[in-house]
């Protein structure tokens, strides 16, 4: 039990750059707090106690503004930062490492019994606001980006955004200034992903756009070529992005 709370405080010191003493993480930390309450209250659950392990949740909950079932299975070092609002269901499970931001909800979608609410493997991050919901699995060293709602499992390593969660490739991401001495020790981002983070929708867009743009500068080419062959080709002006211009022949249709 000592050894698991000189971890917990170990813990602090490393992702948290604002932790001044261990006097201060012992009595300010919530998320400390809670961690050390849940063992408690989980210790009542699996020995049978379930009204006695509930009230002491009950009273954590109060205490911190953190939720935490009693059912749940947390493993070492998790560390909850900040904390309030945070809701972790029965059936979750929680591997090592692990690191939740505040409004963090680790839910169910399901009113039927069983493994209703998600595990985490070691090492995953999920950022502020975050929603992981339902029976799935999210990969080791993941990260769940914040506000993003996860619905589906989430591959080793990999980083998801946005409602629903859609992956991003980490790779293309560049080094955030300021954060280096703090993600140079555990190789994560605070809140689960940078400013700089790539969106694929957009990115898709941009694609998109670019190949239409290719295909119309093709038909200008084959147009010229089919009026260079004594062709009579009607070329009818397209609509750009920042506005239309609408040839004779639309307007026709139109009137």
């Amino acid at each position: 039990m000592l050894n698991r709370l000189k971890e917990d405080i170990a813990c602090v010191f490393e992702r948290d750059p604002a932790a001044q003493s261990v006097f201060e993480v012992l009595t300010t930390y919530p998320g400390v707090h809670a961690v050390i309450v849940h063992r408690l209250s989980h210790y009542c659950w699996k020995a049978g106690f379930k009204w006695l392990a509930r009230f002491i949740a009950y009273v954590s909950r109060w205490w911190t503004g953190i939720e935490i079932h009693p059912g749940a299975e947390i493993g070492r070092r998790l560390f909850i930062d900040h904390g309030m609002g945070v809701v972790i269901g029965e059936t979750a499970v929680i591997g090592d490492d692990c690191t939740l931001y505040h409004g963090v909800t680790l839910g169910g979608t399901t009113w039927n019994k069983g493994k209703r609410h998600p595990t985490l493997n070691n090492g995953v991050v999920i950022g502020a606001g975050a929603k992981v919901l339902g029976p799935i699995e999210i990969g080791a060293g993941a990260r769940v980006g914040s506000n993003s709602v996860v619905l589906k499992s989430v591959p080793a390593g990999a980083t998801v955004v946005g409602i629903p969660g859609h992956i991003v490739d980490p790779k293309t991401k560049k080094p955030t200034i300021g954060l280096d001495e703090v993600s140079g020790k555990m190789d994560f981002d605070p809140y689960g992903l940078t400013a700089d983070m790539p969106d694929p929708i957009a990115y898709a867009i941009n694609r998109m756009l670019d190949h239409i743009n290719t295909l119309d500068k093709q038909i200008e080419t084959m147009q010229k070529a089919i009026n260079d062959a004594g062709i009579k080709c009607q070329e009818t002006p397209i609509c750009t992005l920042d506005g239309c211009e609408i040839g004779d022949s639309y307007k026709e249709d139109a009137g």
